[in-house]
């Protein structure tokens, strides 16, 4: 009797499925989160990403708030079954994938240290002032939650991907695409936290990107922040292209959770 194929840890967890079992529970997590959080009125956690695609289905006329994540799901699903990849996932994987995520985040923790320390050295502020809307770490947590994964769905399962496609048929060579991609998604990215995300089309528009490009140059208490958003979306968008879906929304995620809720102070 032949011998069992060894799985192999580095092309399995690149994989749609593998994304999918490991972004399940924090999708999940975070929709039930969102709707008790709304059935309360404790506090508004929805992600800016999240808002902006419910608001686009809305425009076309989709008024149900769970077409969104099963949407996400039929997109791997339909990845998966069109690559015809095999229809296994190991427990082994989605360990490596978590160990995976958490390093991430930690260096990316480290990456912002550094960032800031050379914005002090210059003189610059290193830090904005953001005003929290939620009032409770698990709230926080819920938020954070929807930051890595439809933030994620955003700018580098749709965005980062149309970008190169959209460059490549303009006959830009393949490396050159590449990093034109992530870095202009990465500077999408990083203006998108800086326009209100009060209705689907703000996002794409170009008068509020210009007002968001504007705020952040004429408020030196910005630059930092803005900064090292941008280094996130590259280092997102690197991440996505060499290691997968799944470990870019857990590495984002987890890094949020780090700083925003193990790491905030105490009322």
């Amino acid at each position: 009797m032949a011998p069992a194929p060894a799985v192999d840890y580095w092309v399995d967890s690149k994989r749609p499925l593998a994304s999918l079992i490991f972004l399940l529970p924090l999708l999940t997590a975070y929709e039930w989160g969102v709707r008790w959080f709304d059935a309360t009125h404790i506090a508004a956690v929805r992600n800016g990403a999240d808002t902006w695609m419910q608001t686009w289905l809305l425009q076309v006329g989709v008024n149900r708030p769970w077409v969104l994540p099963a949407l996400i799901v039929a997109i791997l699903c339909g990845w998966h079954l069109v690559r015809r990849y095999p229809s296994r996932v190991s427990f082994e994987t989605l360990i490596g994938m978590f160990s995976e995520s958490l390093l991430g985040a930690i260096l990316l923790l480290v990456l912002g240290q550094v960032l800031s320390l050379s914005f002090r050295h210059a003189g610059w502020m290193p830090a904005e002032t953001i005003t929290m809307e939620v009032p409770t770490r698990l709230a926080s947590a819920v938020g954070f939650l929807g930051a890595g994964i439809y933030e994620e769905v955003l700018f580098r399962l749709l965005l980062l991907p149309a970008t190169f496609l959209g460059l490549r048929t303009i006959l830009i060579p393949r490396r050159t695409a590449a990093v034109v991609a992530v870095l202009s998604t990465s500077l999408i990215f990083s203006l998108a936290h800086y326009v209100t995300p009060t209705g689907g089309e703000t996002l794409l528009s170009l008068a509020a990107f210009s007002q968001a490009t504007q705020q952040v140059t004429a408020t030196p208490e910005a630059w930092f922040g803005f900064g090292f958003r941008m280094l996130a979306g590259v280092v997102f968008a690197v991440l996505f292209l060499l290691r997968g879906f799944g470990i870019t929304v857990g590495c984002h995620a987890l890094y949020d959770l780090l700083v925003g809720v193990l790491m905030m102070p105490e009322a």
